[in-house]
């Protein structure tokens, strides 16, 4: 095993080839396919990536429950943790949605109001997505496979850092994506404003999928 302080660039160059980060890509390239041949507007790639919230949210769940609380103490306050996150988290991406889906929506009546399982349910048929979602959860499911339990992450995480990690892939990637999303509208939705759009969110999630799990595996014992 290499020692902690070899050099960054040497450790995360291995992980652009392991499945997770080729599942990430793959399932982000899905889009390309909608707005190359199914002719998808902003609007459709934008409730995509906002679904993708709701995935992050579910594996984060599973990776808190699975950190070992220690005790039959710990794991009363690691359930009224997650029971907390779990409604403070849905809040958040429920009002959210709301936000972009008034952005970007139209004013369609399925969108009006607080997100529900229904009018999500609705609009992943309405709109084809669920192959694109399936997409995407094997993606997550890839990850917290490969990384969270294959490699061991779950013994070092801690309950208070998987609990925030979520917003701030939120916030971050939001901006730039609904940024990026009024751009595309102003230049009427064409093809490349849509890929390049994409491209971004694929560096990004690239990027912070790299961060995340050099940063664990720094915490690694040597």
């Amino acid at each position: 095993m290499k020692h902690p302080g070899t050099d960054m660039t040497e450790r995360l160059l291995p992980q652009w080839l392991t499945p997770s980060v080729v599942a990430l890509v793959l399932a982000n390239l899905v889009p390309v396919y909608g707005v190359i041949v199914l002719e998808w507007d902003v609007f459709v790639v934008v409730i995509l990536f906002w679904l993708e919230n709701v995935i992050v949210g579910v594996s984060t769940v599973l990776k808190m429950l699975c950190v070992d609380a220690g005790d039959s103490l710990m794991w009363i306050a690691k359930v009224f943790v997650v029971g907390f996150f779990c409604f403070h988290y849905g809040v958040f991406t429920g009002v959210h949605g709301v936000f972009v889906f008034a952005l970007f929506g139209g004013g369609a009546d399925e969108l009006k109001g607080l997100p529900t399982v229904g009018s999500v349910l609705k609009m992943l048929g309405g709109y084809h997505l669920w192959y694109a979602a399936a997409a995407l959860v094997l993606s997550h499911a890839s990850s917290f496979a490969w990384n969270y339990l294959g490699k061991g992450e779950y013994r070092r995480a801690t309950i208070g850092e998987l609990m925030a990690r979520p917003y701030g892939r939120v916030v971050v990637l939001h901006v730039a994506i609904i940024a990026g999303g009024f751009l595309v509208m102003a230049l009427k939705s064409p093809i490349a404003a849509l890929l390049l759009l994409i491209a971004l969110k694929i560096g990004m999630d690239i990027r912070a999928h790299l961060r995340e799990h050099a940063k664990a595996a720094d915490g690694a014992p040597g």
